[in-house]
């Protein structure tokens, strides 16, 4: 029983001790992360949407939004550049080639696929499958006829991709939510429900009550808010101000142990929504982050959580900008985080994003700086360029958009080590215990800095640089880890 409990405790000290290497090994810091708040809860585009619009404006309109997750449509035009093509399960090879690299770069990731046609019939079903498989998207919504339930079923298991039963307003068929559950009985885990509570507004049905019923059912949502009940011209107001009570869906929801997508569908004032999405998706943030401890939060819902001079920052339409005047520093300090934020430069514009800044007053010995600078198309970069930890590592690729495009940057810090991804590629992955020296790169090359980096202090201010040129900043977000 003795040798017994020694070893059981040998185990436990084990773990202990390995533990922070395994869960640096869990940290993706190779891609840029999805940013939502409520663990498990994935705040989507539907890119309808945004349908007066190509595929590829759609996307970026997303990312401007600081949404991680895309939920695509058959029939969306591709692109300017490729003004015949329709984003569609059909399209080509190369067209698929190009949509997935333009999400891999905006940190997006294609997650439904809908409202598009199972027929009763398996090469076309098998078409569908096919393509969400290999576009990794998880769930495909539809409005299948009730025979051809079977096949789907059949495929969704041997495939493993969700197939949610969409519903339109009234007369439609699946537009009584009795239906879907109807028609999930005895099928697996992969059938249920993609809940439109505005068209269940519109059809006069209460989500709350339609997402009882469907409870273990559900798994994605078309969510939204309407500003009449019953009225099939209902239209879409922003979140939180019209009839819908989305506080009760959301904690009916949390209540259910719900795990999937909210996607935003927003079909109203189609070319000029983006400002009330934007207040929408604030609503569903700040409200879900009351349900469950946060995994992100947003540094930038407005300025009072920062220190700068009077006016020389300001916040506009969601984007933050130098007015002249100096830097811009939280006032709190992070130790061990994600960063995410967009940045858009213009010609000759030289910033930078500071990391554990020790002392705001004495930040250039105690600051560790993620350079951000007009470097598009360089062919030759150095530890000034924009990417590189300034004066001590280049980075591993320019990848730094043109002047007038908007970036991304994950800057991840954990313990000792430092990695950067820009523009959906990692380029930074530094051991800050490899700089021992003051002065000195472990190339051998001189920095600046009075401090060796390994000395540097491990928690700190975050700060943006003004450096006298225009700059602009979006969806700063950080994760504590």
């Amino acid at each position: 029983m003795k040798a017994s409990l020694k070893y059981v405790v040998l185990f436990v000290l084990l773990i202990a001790q390995f533990s922070p290497l395994f869960s640096q090994q869990e940290l993706d810091v190779e891609t840029h992360p999805a940013t939502d708040v409520y663990e498990g809860w994935q705040l989507s585009m539907q890119l309808w949407t945004f349908h007066k619009y190509t595929f590829m404006e759609a996307l970026d309109k997303t990312a401007s939004l600081g949404i991680s997750w895309v939920e695509a449509f058959p029939g969306q035009k591709f692109s300017d550049e490729f003004p015949e093509a329709k984003f569609h399960h059909t399209m080509s090879v190369e067209n698929r080639k190009m949509a997935k690299a333009r999400l891999k770069s905006l940190g997006l990731k294609l997650v439904n696929y809908g409202v598009v046609n199972l027929p009763n019939d398996e090469k076309e079903c098998r078409s569908v499958f096919d393509f969400a498989k290999e576009m990794g998207i998880k769930t495909i919504v539809s409005e299948p006829p009730e025979e051809a339930f079977d096949l789907i079923d059949r495929l969704c298991q041997e495939y493993k991709i969700n197939v949610a039963i969409h519903n339109h307003p009234e007369p439609t068929h699946y537009w009584n939510p009795d239906r879907v559950v109807e028609m999930s009985k005895g099928r697996s885990k992969y059938i249920g429900a993609c809940a439109d509570i505005g068209h269940w507004m519109r059809s006069g049905i209460k989500p709350v009550d339609a997402l009882k019923k469907l409870k273990g059912r559900v798994i994605s949502f078309h969510f939204g808010d309407l500003n009449s009940f019953g009225d099939k011209e209902a239209h879409d107001v922003i979140w939180g101000s019209g009839i819908g009570e989305l506080e009760t869906v959301l904690t009916e929801m949390h209540r259910q142990g719900f795990k999937g997508v909210f996607s935003v569908e927003f079909e109203y004032n189609w070319e000029a929504s983006v400002p009330d999405i934007r207040k929408s998706v604030a609503f569903f943030n700040k409200f879900v982050a009351g349900l469950k401890d946060a995994q992100w939060r947003s540094l930038m819902d407005d300025l009072t959580g920062w220190t700068f001079k009077e006016k020389s920052w300001v916040v506009a339409d969601g984007v933050l900008s130098a007015n002249g005047g100096g830097d811009i520093w939280t006032k709190e300090r992070f130790g061990d985080f994600v960063l995410n934020l967009d940045f858009k430069l213009e010609d000759e514009t030289n910033s930078g994003v500071f990391v554990r800044t020790g002392s705001i007053e004495k930040w250039l010995h105690s600051a560790i700086e993620v350079q951000i600078l007009d470097s598009h198309g360089k062919e030759k970069i150095n530890k000034h360029d924009c990417g590189a930890i300034f004066d001590c590592l280049e980075p591993s690729k320019n990848m730094v958009n043109k002047p007038g495009e908007w970036n991304r940057y994950t800057i991840t810090c954990k313990a000792n080590k430092i990695n950067v991804v820009l523009n959906g590629q990692q380029i930074i992955d530094m051991d800050l215990d490899l700089w021992s020296e003051a002065h000195k790169n472990p190339d051998g090359t001189p920095n600046k800095f009075n401090t060796a980096y390994k000395e540097m202090s491990r928690e700190g201010h975050i700060g943006l640089q003004y450096h006298g040129h225009p700059i602009y900043y979006r969806n700063i977000k950080i994760k504590e880890l």
